[in-house]
């Protein structure tokens, strides 16, 4: 009997482990888009105009030690891990979200 109702146990918990992970993925991923886009304000509140990229990483890339993101607002020395660059100003965060910056008007918004 206690082995049956730890499998029932077992079958519940093990789905909601996994959408913790996801979970914790997507606000880390929210924590660093708040960060760029503050960021991207102090840059303007310091310089009177928003920055022109948001780092000089290369287009298709992974973010990597090499390679960081959002260096130029970031001050602790950008994004490592988990971030890829499809475009000149669009990323991808661990969560799958897809993010744009434009320097028009210094949004850096989902799409």
């Amino acid at each position: 009997m206690v082995i049956v109702i730890l499998g029932i146990l077992a079958a519940v918990a093990i789905p909601k482990y996994y959408d913790l992970q996801n979970d914790a993925k997507s606000a880390a991923e929210k924590g660093v888009v708040g960060g760029v886009r503050a960021g991207i304000h102090t840059y303007y509140a310091q310089n009177k105009a928003w920055p022109a990229n948001l780092d000089a990483a290369a287009a298709s890339s992974t973010a990597s030690k090499a390679n960081a993101f959002f260096t130029v607002v970031l001050s602790q020395g950008g994004i490592t891990s988990e971030w890829t660059k499809n475009a000149s100003s669009q990323y991808v965060g661990p969560a799958g979200g897809i993010y744009a910056y434009s320097n028009v008007d210094g949004s850096f918004v989902e799409q």
